[in-house]
């Protein structure tokens, strides 16, 4: 479907065209319309499928076209980086509109804190914020949202898990009653429904195909001891030599263990978690957009709050303790239909985990044996942990002695035998 075909404004429909927008996503078909005749949505799709466009498009031309005074659209994210990426996208659709958007998100300096206080005050087209930030500004009382027209969730499911719930609950009482209430979840748990009643009214729902990476992304594991990580990753960085990689960690701590790691190791590599400031991660995002940097190690805060389109791998240090959060890491590579490679790295105790994965995406991921020269890894045996609690008794740590392999042979692609036998 053409975006021409939805009854967008002519200025919509320039930026639209400058920005190379011709073909609608499926998200973008089924949901633009609903939300263009006034409904309430609840959409299911996940990051990568053009969601953001989905909401931003029908409200943009809604406040355009009707000239709508005050603050029109409360977007709500879970994440810093999720703010900022729907503002950048606000703001090249509405480059020929004359709509302003506000970012309000913690981590920033009092002077942007004043520039929040004075568009919650006297206004602005769309302010996007996340829910810690904008109850700060709500606590002191002088928040205006009395013309509230859209009331729009992004990863609603996110911020459920996040413990969003009691803030989310507090910012809608502060809402007008009559607004149309937009809300977009990767997931759909009882939690969502729960939350989809209390604040939709006679909604129409959208589904698109969930928990499955794009078509695109070329997936393979490693099964391999904690010891041996660090040589393994050195070894596919070195070899696969890409422009652009996120390494996932589940860990602060690994993060900032892994990132010296490598940087003694060689490599242009940067950490990225919530315990860096925030004007220090959009600068190291903005040198990994430009291709000044090729590596970052990250956090599951930037499974879904980067849009980056030419990833070109994803490396999963370890294995994550929702099979959904496998989706959006991996995700984030193959995106507007480009390919990439997902390789997670996987210890004896990720094993189930993987395995519940295998099971969410319907697909058996293939099982690489490990470079010649280094010591088998844990055998893949799901079945084994049925009604048990078996505890991986391998080392935790990816540093020390025991991290180099038989021999210290250099890395060479690995042949699926052995402990990466793939078995079922």
């Amino acid at each position: 479907m053409d975006f021409s075909e939805f009854g967008f404004s002519p200025e919509l429909m320039e930026s639209l065209n400058a920005m190379g927008f011709q073909k609608a996503t499926p998200v973008q078909e089924k949901a633009i319309p609903p939300v263009m005749t006034g409904k309430d949505i609840i959409a299911c799709a996940q990051t990568g499928t053009g969601k953001t466009a989905a909401y931003l498009l029908p409200v943009m031309n809604e406040i355009f076209t009707k000239n709508l005074k005050g603050t029109n659209a409360l977007i709500l994210a879970p994440t810093r980086e999720l703010a900022v990426q729907i503002d950048q996208q606000f703001q090249g659709m509405a480059y020929f509109l004359n709509l302003h958007s506000v970012p309000v998100y913690g981590g920033r300096d009092s002077g942007e804190w004043e520039i929040e206080k004075k568009a919650l005050t006297s206004g602005a087209d769309v302010i996007i914020a996340t829910p810690g930030r904008l109850i700060s500004h709500l606590n002191l009382g002088y928040v205006k949202f009395q013309n509230l027209q859209f009331l729009v969730l992004d990863e609603a499911d996110r911020m459920l898990d996040m413990g969003f719930f009691e803030d989310l609950m507090k910012i809608y009482k502060h809402l007008p009653p009559k607004k149309q209430t937009l809300m977009f979840s990767a997931t759909m748990p009882p939690k969502i429904r729960q939350l989809a009643n209390k604040m939709l009214t006679n909604y129409a729902q959208v589904d698109i195909a969930i928990s499955a990476p794009a078509e695109g992304v070329k997936q393979q594991a490693y099964l391999v001891h904690n010891p041996q990580k660090l040589e393994l990753i050195s070894g596919i960085l070195k070899e696969k030599d890409h422009d652009s990689v996120v390494v996932f960690a589940s860990r602060k701590t690994t993060v900032k263990e892994l990132t010296r790691s490598l940087k003694k190791n060689g490599f242009e590599v940067e950490g990225i978690s919530s315990d860096l400031e925030q004007k220090a991660r959009e600068e190291i995002l903005l040198n990994f957009r430009n291709k000044k940097l090729k590596i970052i190690v990250a956090t599951d805060v930037l499974s879904r709050g980067i849009d980056i389109d030419d990833i070109n791998m994803v490396i999963n240090y370890d294995v994550p303790g929702d099979a959904e959060d496998y989706v959006h890491r991996v995700g984030r590579t193959a995106r507007a239909a480009k390919t990439g490679e997902a390789i997670t790295l996987i210890n004896g105790d990720d094993v189930q985990r993987f395995h519940k994965i295998e099971r969410l995406i319907r697909q058996t991921v293939d099982k690489l044996a490990l470079p010649e020269g280094m010591e088998q890894g844990p055998a893949y045996n799901p079945a084994d942990f049925k009604g048990k609690k078996k505890k991986y008794k391998g080392k935790r740590s990816h540093r020390g002695k025991n991290n180099r392999g038989k021999g210290g042979k250099p890395f060479q692609k690995g042949r699926r035998k052995g402990g990466g036998d793939k078995k079922e």
